[in-house]
């Protein structure tokens, strides 16, 4: 019964509606190129996490961002918890033939609650609250909530050579409206729903390819998405 309860939040954020209005191009599917590691200091409590993202809102060429991010891990003893304080710089496109850009600087505290049922099927709840420095704009906080799911499809446990499948759907709350000169935004920033299969390299090293669906109040846009994901 534990299990099933644990995975109830999965089942309700994949049933959220969500609706876009269409600012962009929303036929034109983008691609998200991202290089993830982690890393644990002489088998210590503490680590290093981050990642490395390009996003376009085409294939190539019209960038959405640039994404650096990195952060100081801890894992508590005898947990399964681990917590991070990271930043990140980005730099944002403007959708189109416009080559202007802008950028962020962002503070971040994060959990992961990694948990398995049975040999298969592995989640990981997300918590992540963000301290925004937007350029131009005051500042700003973000509240985002994740649930990955991995389900292992030729083998019965992640392992090397191992395909599986992976899921996430992750929602993003603005902490407040207001952002500067008379604007604002909705309480409502942006959902991300993303379906791939993932292929384990070696037990420290996995490729994932598959799509996510972006929704924001505004619009709705496919992404093709290429990862690699390291640990060392």
């Amino acid at each position: 019964m534990t299990n099933k309860l644990a995975l109830l939040p999965f089942l309700i954020v994949l049933l959220i509606p969500f609706s876009g209005k269409a600012q962009i191009n929303q036929d034109k599917t983008g691609a998200w190129y991202m290089y993830f590691f982690n890393t644990t200091f002489n088998d210590s409590q503490w680590g290093f996490q981050g990642d490395i993202q390009h996003r376009n809102w085409n294939k190539g060429g019209d960038l959405e961002q640039l994404l650096l991010r990195g952060g100081l891990t801890y894992k508590p003893k005898e947990t399964n918890i681990k917590f991070t304080l990271g930043y990140a710089n980005i730099t944002s496109g403007v959708y189109g033939d416009d080559k202007s850009t802008s950028m962020e600087s962002r503070i971040y505290q994060e959990a992961l609650f990694p948990s398995q049922f049975g040999k298969r099927f592995y989640a990981t709840h997300r918590f992540r609250y963000e301290q925004r420095f937007v350029e131009n704009q005051d500042f700003r906080t973000r509240f985002r909530y994740n649930l990955f799911l991995n389900i292992a499809l030729n083998k019965a446990t992640m392992e090397k050579n191992t395909v599986y499948l992976a899921l996430y759907n992750e929602i993003f709350i603005n902490g407040e409206r207001g952002i500067g000169n008379g604007n604002t935004v909705e309480i409502f920033d942006r959902n991300r729903f993303y379906v791939a299969l993932g292929y384990m390299i070696n037990n420290d090293l996995k490729v994932q390819l598959g799509g996510m669906r972006q929704s924001t109040d505004q619009w709705s846009k496919n992404q093709l998405q290429l990862s690699l994901h390291h640990n060392f």
